[in-house]
Formats: structure tokens, C-alpha cells, sequence
């Protein structure tokens, strides 16, 4: 196939060069009725850009085929079978995945330590989790994904699970042994869904980890906005084998998408692909070279240390690296990763991604360059220098690996709508909780729909906040009170 071509957004600019009169939505009409301080801000390309999908990009039957064609380039590039775009992000293209190899009461094998947007998965779809504990690095306080064996381990125990869900890598750069997550997938009959979100650069370049479609997987999720070019919510699901229909997983989507896709989006996944074809290599090169030198500056500054290979993988941790997520390790400066990144984003305008009660990630991807990290560098060793005054921090109880899982009494759907009441936060021990309590990013949920609360983990988030954890679900965001099921109808 040409991949010079970007079906999307040749047809973005057909549809100006013809001068269409659009008397249909959106109701801004090419920014001329969009509001002048927007436009402003925005610049009217945006609204230019922003044409309805069916009836203007395309005909109304679609029959210029602008997004299959759009759609098949990409499932080339990466080598996939099939490629589905979604303007809804990542976490409708894990749901929809779900959806298509799981029905409601059925088991699926995940990973625990699933982003909350697989939980949401499978609150709505009424599918029972089978949790595979991640490998846990005690020291360090960090999950890496499941082993094979783990996998294997759950299978012999739940053999009527329709399939396996893994999230690989994970936002610390930690990758799963997906060929022998697959292996064992695949010798059952089973599919194995892979949840890249962070992986949207690993197909094109030889040097990172392996991806999902190469080890095997049968259907992967990946967000282009997260390591790729695309705008936010961009995202893509690929396909191959015969264990999923594309039929079921398209019409898995269109039950949960948006009928109304924004083209702004789907052209910013479109020149993405493109982009990567043409030039990815080289990009990749640079930003490998890039990155590789950052981490090996970062580790000379006092008290910091960037978390590598040696810290990440090995016998009972992560089977392989991406090493773009640059996760520093503060410990040594005595104050929190929640602290670090407020103190940075005031200080040095400099905005973190992902933080934890001792840790930061500076994600690098093939926009930056010298320029992006000696700023981040600057920052860094001024943060080194001023850390006496972020101290003392907080402390966070981290339970161990072992305090941290809690049992899962009820089914997520059940505990999630099912009758509810809130108790105040020190009453909550040994209530089953009927809500998501996710610190945030990265967005793993601590406490589960359905799990039974112990004292540990509650303890765990109310420090976590005190020290300046996020927990965006919960009912109260500040964990003064938590949602549980009512004890007349918990289990």
C-alpha cells in the first residue's frame, strides 16, 4: 500500500478546495458562528477542521471509503489484520474489546493491575474478573505485569474463562512476556487482549519492546495521543487470528462510540501513521539517542535516580523496557513524587505526567529534543538543590504486596449498582465498597467495586491523600466518607 497517502486528510482538503456549504452539524458552520474569543484562542483551522464525518467528509453512504482506507493503511503499518479507529480514546476500544470476547457473567482473566477503564469494562458489561496478580517489586513499592505462569495458573483454576487481558507496557515503561501470555492463551482456544495504551511508538522501531501484534495478541488497544502524534482521545484497535469476529468487535464499538467522530481526531491518527512510515526510524533513532543520554544526566544529579533495566526487569519483574517513560526515583531527597511535581509545575512550569508517593516520570517522545530536556534538566537539578524545602513530606503507608489485594466478595456490576450508602472512612473496614477508588495518574484502581476494604489499603489512600494523592472517582474525592454496599445486601 502507498503510504504516502492519508486518506483522511486528503479528504479534509478536498472537501475545502470544493467550497462545500455545510447545512448540517456542526452548528458553528467553519468557525463562522464559533465564538470570536474561541476562535481566538483556538484559531479557526480547528473549526475548519471540524467536519461532520458522514455527509461531509464523506457522502452520506460513504462511499469514498475515506476511514476502511484510512483504517487499512494503519493495520499494515503495524501488521494487523484489522484496524479500527475511535475518537473516544483508549478506554472505549478496552471496552469494546472486552465486550467482543466476554458476555455478561462470564469470566475474563485480567491483570490486577488494570487501568480503572477496563474496571468500568466490566461494571457495564456484567463480566466476572478473574485477577491475576502482577509481579510485585516489594522494594520498590511497584506492580509489573503478570507473568506467563501466572496466567496459566488461572486458567487451570477458571477454565471456563473466555479469554485473558494484560496491560503492556504498563505507564512505567514495564512490559509483560506477551508471546508467552499468548502461548498460553492460544493452546486453550482462548484470545489474549493487550491493553498498549502506552505503546503506540513500539511497532516502528526494532530497538523497543516487542508489540502486541508481533507477540501474538489477538486484539490490542493503543492510545496515538499518549507516545504517538495524534490529538487526545485518539485511539486504535487492531485484530488478527480467528478467535475474535471483526464483525463483533466493530459492532462492540458502534454500541458504545460516539455516532458523531470527531475528523479533527481521526486526521490526527491518520498523519500519525503516515508520519511513522515515512519517517518513524529516524524519529525513533533520535529520540532512543535522546533519551538514553537524559537518563544518564538525570542519574547525576543528587538524591535522583532513573529507574532502569536492571531495576525493572529480571526473574520475578518485568519481562522487557520501553525506556521513553523516564521514571525517577526521589526517595533519596526524603520528599514525595506528588510534592516534586507541584514544586516543579510552579516553579519551572515544567508538567509531569505521572507521579507516586516517590517517584516521577518525564515521558519523552520524538517531539523532544535537547532543547525539551535541558529544561527538564535545569528543573531537575534545581529541584535537587531546593529539596530541603519540600521536606519533611508526608509518609505514605504503602501496604505490602500481600496487604494490598483485597477479596472480591461481589461481581463489580453488582456492588456498583446495587443499594449503596456512604460511611465515614475509619467505619469502612470490612465494608464491601461499591465504587472505584483510583490514585490518579496512573490510574490504577487501589480499591475495586465489590472488594472487600481493609484496613490497610484505606489506610494506604487516606495518607495518600494527605500527601497529596489524587482519587478523582471517588464519591469523596478527600476519602472522609467511602461508598459501600448497604450490609443488608452485602454478601
Amino acid at each position: 500500500m502507498d503510504h504516502t497517502q492519508a486518506p483522511v486528510l486528503e479528504a479534509l482538503a478536498a472537501y475545502h478546495e470544493a467550497g462545500r456549504l455545510p447545512f448540517t452539524p456542526p452548528g458553528h458552520k467553519q468557525a463562522r458562528g464559533a465564538d470570536p474569543a474561541a476562535r481566538r484562542e483556538l484559531g479557526d483551522a480547528v473549526f475548519r477542521a471540524d467536519v461532520l464525518a458522514t455527509g461531509g467528509l464523506d457522502d452520506r453512504r460513504t462511499s469514498g471509503r475515506v476511514l476502511e482506507r484510512a483504517e487499512a493503511l494503519m493495520a499494515e503499518a503495524v501488521h494487523a489484520e484489522h484496524t479500527f479507529f475511535t475518537t473516544c480514546g483508549s478506554s472505549l476500544s478496552v471496552k469494546a474489546a472486552m465486550l467482543a470476547v466476554a458476555s455478561p457473567h462470564e469470566e475474563l482473566l485480567v491483570g490486577r493491575d488494570a487501568h480503572k477503564s477496563v474496571v468500568a469494562g466490566l461494571i457495564l458489561a456484567g463480566i466476572r474478573p478473574v485477577w491475576v496478580e502482577p509481579q510485585w517489586d516489594a522494594e520498590r513499592h511497584l506492580a509489573h505485569p503478570p507473568a506467563a505462569a501466572a496466567f496459566e495458573r488461572a486458567f487451570a483454576a477458571h477454565p471456563d474463562a473466555r479469554g485473558a487481558l494484560v496491560t503492556s507496557p504498563t505507564p512505567y515503561g514495564s512490559c509483560a512476556d506477551l508471546e508467552g501470555i499468548a502461548e498460553v492463551c492460544h493452546r486453550r482456544g482462548r484470545p489474549l487482549i493487550v491493553d498498549e495504551a502506552w505503546g503506540a511508538h513500539l511497532p516502528f522501531h526494532p530497538d523497543l519492546p516487542a508489540w502486541a501484534m508481533d507477540a501474538g495478541a489477538d486484539v490490542c488497544v493503543t492510545s496515538i495521543h499518549k507516545m504517538g502524534s495524534g490529538l487526545e482521545q485518539g485511539s486504535v484497535f487492531h485484530l488478527q487470528g480467528d478467535l475474535i469476529d471483526p464483525a463483533a468487535l466493530r459492532s462492540r464499538a458502534d454500541l458504545l462510540g460516539t455516532t458523531s467522530p470527531s475528523v479533527l481526531i481521526l486526521a490526527g491518527i491518520d498523519g500519525w501513521r503516515r508520519q511513522m512510515m515515512l519517517h518513524g526510524r529516524e524519529l525513533l533513532d533520535r529520540t532512543l539517542e535522546l533519551a538514553a543520554s537524559a537518563r544518564k544526566r538525570i542519574e547525576r544529579i543528587d538524591g535522583l535516580h532513573v529507574n532502569d533495566r536492571a531495576d525493572f526487569t529480571g526473574s520475578g519483574l518485568a519481562a522487557d523496557l520501553d525506556p521513553l517513560p523516564v521514571v525517577i526515583d526521589m526517595a533519596e531527597l526524603g520528599t514525595t513524587g506528588y510534592r516534586a511535581a507541584d514544586w516543579l509545575r510552579d516553579e519551572h512550569r515544567v508538567d509531569l505526567h505521572l507521579v507516586d508517593h516517590r517517584r516521577i516520570s518525564a515521558q519523552l517522545t520524538h517531539a523532544d529534543d535537547e532543547e525539551t530536556v535541558r529544561t527538564l534538566l535545569d528543573a531537575l537539578r534545581d529541584l535537587s538543590e531546593r529539596a530541603p524545602g519540600l521536606r519533611p513530606a508526608p509518609g505514605v503507608a504503602v501496604p505490602s504486596p500481600g496487604d494490598l489485594r483485597m477479596e472480591q466478595v461481589l461481581p463489580p456490576r453488582d456492588a456498583y449498582f446495587g443499594p449503596v450508602e456512604d460511611v465515614p472512612h475509619d467505619r469502612a473496614e470490612g465494608r464491601i465498597a461499591a465504587e472505584m477508588l483510583t490514585p490518579y495518574p496512573p490510574g490504577i484502581p487501589a480499591a475495586l467495586p465489590g472488594e472487600r476494604l481493609t484496613g490497610p489499603v484505606l489506610e494506604y489512600l487516606r495518607t495518600g491523600i494527605e500527601a497529596g494523592m489524587n482519587l478523582p472517582d471517588a464519591a469523596d474525592p478527600e476519602l472522609r466518607t467511602v461508598r459501600v454496599t448497604r450490609e443488608t445486601d452485602a454478601a
